[in-house]
């Protein structure tokens, strides 16, 4: 993996994306412009204003047992981020995305509403870890070629449950045994253990970007901080990749980056 240089042109950078199935961007996102996401974010954390998910309704590991037992009310996701505030819009529409993705895809991007979409928040005390997984798994598009962006509008680091990758995993074709019932890849199969053990975890500063493929790999660890993490994250396909109908892919409408 390389390490990332922050003068990296777009070309590079998708072409790292392409062979490594990740590739973090250094401070795409000026600090004023992530302590004003921050503020909205804690502040509708706060309100618990709604459409949000729960810890415990999600039941990964290190999840409350139930919204009535303690810490139930914890907050996995602030939902449908591209409509709770003009700042989050702003950054999943901007000219910096809409060129990265632009090149990506040589077409229009088109930004899903039905995937992501979201401020992941992770709690100390509560939250959960998450097991490995390719995001694909519940996603109904025409071809597995979408991707994600992960911002980091505060310090993200493995003690408070930064995200963790196997490079190259995007490429690789696995059987469908190498998953469990919930789509997880199995750590306990040997040959499964020993590609996780090739994973990495990029700590990111605030304003930094990771951009990553539908089929790598990656997991979440628990928040081993005092403080909740926070993190904006959003879908794109491109124009002609569209989502199939019927699925929870074409579940609401999307929105092209023109």
């Amino acid at each position: 993996m390389s390490e990332h240089n922050p003068l990296q042109s777009k070309s590079e950078q998708v072409r790292e994306l392409r062979e490594t199935g990740f590739v973090v961007v250094k401070g795409l996102v000026p600090e004023a412009r992530c302590q004003a996401l921050r503020e909205v974010a804690r502040r509708q954390l706060a309100e618990a204003a709604t459409p949000l998910e729960f810890e415990a309704d999600l039941k990964y590991p290190g999840a409350p047992d139930s919204r009535d037992a303690p810490g139930g009310h914890t907050v996995r996701r602030l939902l449908d981020a591209y409509v709770r505030d003009p700042l989050f819009a702003e950054f999943a529409t901007s000219p910096e995305i809409r060129g990265w993705m632009e090149l990506y895809f040589g077409e229009t991007p088109y930004l899903s509403r039905a995937h992501h979409n979201c401020v992941m928040t992770k709690h100390p005390a509560y939250g959960s870890l998450t097991g490995w997984h390719r995001d694909v798994r519940y996603w109904g598009f025409e071809r597995d070629d979408l991707v994600s962006t992960w911002l980091a509008i505060g310090d993200e680091t493995v003690d408070n449950g930064a995200l963790w990758f196997v490079p190259g995993s995007h490429k690789l074709p696995f059987t469908s045994d190498r998953f469990d019932e919930a789509k997880f890849f199995r750590s306990d199969l040997p040959e499964n253990a020993a590609l996780i053990r090739t994973a990495v975890s990029p700590a990111l500063e605030p304003g930094d970007v990771v951009f990553f493929h539908c089929n790598t790999l990656h997991s979440a660890g628990k928040n081993l901080s005092d403080k909740v993490k926070f993190s904006l994250v959003y879908t794109y396909h491109g124009a002609s990749n569209v989502p199939l109908p019927g699925t929870r892919s074409a579940a609401k409408p999307e929105v092209p980056l023109v």
